[in-house]
């Protein structure tokens, strides 16, 4: 019997070289024991050895030089990432046969294929869990350095693996991430690994502490939360309960679930936000459905009108058209791009989660909302199926230039003081061109009808943003847009 012991949990290039001069020297794999330095050695180790020294396999020459497929490497690199015990010895296994058996992997139905590809799947998906689930905590330091941690444990060890997606994603963030296996610290030059850490060892606000960004999460997590769709069980698939503890929004959980049955409810019997008998009385009168010839009298018109516009083809793929909602004469208007997801199934704008955000900001602003009409440059969902979901697809220029004419029926009637185009389709269609949004802020541009036009962006975008330090930045700067427009209103 020979024993091989690796250096770590992790170590492929030792096994490589063991399991090559193994091989070459025709040590089948019943004869082989493989096991960790440090992990307390192998329970039956003393009785399988029968007292022999164990192989050092750097010491090992010798046998005719070999090559295995590409595909089983790929295999490996994942395998013995996996926390079985038997994946060092299930590797060499497969390695043996596939001398005999060149085949083997496509042999689907093997039992020791069919265990590797599980292994590997296994890791696979706890590197993407951990892609999802680590969430980031504000540490204080003694320099007053702003610097991110977080405590994750994942199901398999893949703490180095998934290291390359954190730094490309918050490349300009100072950030540590505490694991049992390996922890990565980056302090945007360099990235350093370093052994596994205690809970214990972990600042006191990773386990269940409090900090700035915990609102953010909550925040976001209960505004994309449709009760219409709740699936129990699928969530608690992707979004296991082991990983609850270190998530922020995890506490919303329990009672968005118990809600969601009332909500739905309620969601069903909400009327329609556009009266029928305008509907009615409105389509009778649209013969073409160009509209050219047709003037809305007032905004409940134009509403209702919105629902037989045949301008573009977006109608075709919608629920509804969405018009603007809010005061006839409002002074301030505030123009989007066009609905979403959840402004497509409701009738109303600005209700998903980019309209959550919108909310806050304006509260934060000193803007009342009820005093605002908020609107969209196009006002139909304009989007493309990715399985049971609609991705977003951004209005092209002649689909904005359609809808343009709903556009200025509504600011012809509510007269607004200021308009603030929020995001480049909105610039667009309120001011007739494009206009670089950095450069165009904090300034009144005069238009046409004699009202004053704001540039910012579009919530939407702050919810895109990666980086936490430049999510603030830019929700600092959307909120002191909205402020700045207030001040012209007044």
């Amino acid at each position: 019997m020979q024993v091989i012991r690796l250096a770590s949990e992790t170590d492929l290039t030792g096994w490589r070289a063991a399991a090559r001069s193994l091989r070459s020297l025709g040590v089948a794999p019943e004869e082989a024991l493989w096991t960790v330095d440090g992990a307390g050695g192998d329970l039956f180790a003393a009785t399988a050895t029968g007292g022999e020294a164990p192989m050092p396999p750097q010491a090992q020459q010798g046998g005719a030089p070999f090559t295995v497929p590409r595909e089983f490497v790929e295999l490996a690199d994942l395998v013995v990432l996996h926390r079985s015990d038997e994946r060092f010895a299930l590797l060499y296994r497969m390695l043996w046969r596939l001398a005999r058996e060149p085949q083997l992997l496509h042999i689907h139905s093997d039992p020791d294929v069919q265990k590797a590809r599980h292994l590997a799947a296994d890791v696979s998906r706890a590197a993407h869990k951990m892609k999802a689930f680590v969430r980031f905590r504000q540490v204080a330091e003694g320099d007053q350095t702003e610097r991110y941690v977080a405590w994750f444990e994942p199901a398999h060890r893949v703490t180095e693996m998934v290291a390359p997606f954190f730094v490309a994603r918050f490349a300009t963030m100072d950030f540590s991430i505490l694991t049992p296996d390996a922890c990565l610290h980056w302090d945007t030059k360099a990235l350093v690994v370093l052994p596994g850490a205690d809970p214990a060892d972990a600042p006191t606000n990773l386990q269940g502490g409090e900090d700035a960004l915990e609102d953010y999460w909550r925040a976001y997590y209960a505004s994309i939360f449709n009760p219409a769709r709740l699936k129990t069980a699928s969530m608690q698939q992707h979004m296991p309960k082991r990983y609850w503890r270190n998530l922020p929004e995890a506490r919303l959980i329990p009672d968005l679930i118990a809600r969601a049955e009332t909500r739905t409810a309620a969601m069903v019997r909400q009327p329609s936000s556009i009266p029928d008998r305008v509907i009615r009385q409105v389509t009778r009168k649209l013969r073409d459905g160009t509209f050219d010839d047709q003037q809305p009298a007032n905004l409940e018109e134009v509403a209702a009108m919105i629902q037989a516009c045949r301008r573009c083809d977006l109608w075709r793929d919608a629920t509804q058209g969405v018009a603007g909602e809010g005061p006839s004469r409002a002074k301030l208007m505030l123009v989007g791009e066009q609905p979403g997801d959840q402004e497509d199934l409701a009738g109303k704008p600005f209700v998903g989660p980019a309209g959550q955000m919108l909310d806050r900001a304006l509260a934060e602003a000193g803007v009342p909302r009820d005093q605002t009409y908020v609107t969209n440059a196009v006002k139909h969902f304009k989007h493309e199926p990715r399985g049971k979901r609609r991705l977003h697809k951004t209005p092209n220029t002649g689909e904005v230039t359609a809808c343009r004419w709903w556009l200025d029926h509504e600011r012809r009637l509510v007269k607004p003081r200021v308009v603030v185009a929020l995001g480049a389709t909105a610039v667009t269609s309120v001011f007739g061109k494009a206009l670089p949004i950095a450069g165009a802020r904090q300034t009144a541009h005069q238009l046409p009808d004699q009202s004053q036009g704001v540039v910012t962006y579009h919530p939407s975008y702050l919810l895109r943003v990666p980086d936490a330090e430049a999510k603030a930045k830019a929700y600092a700067m959307f909120v002191e847009d909205l402020r700045f427009a207030w001040r012209l209103v007044a």
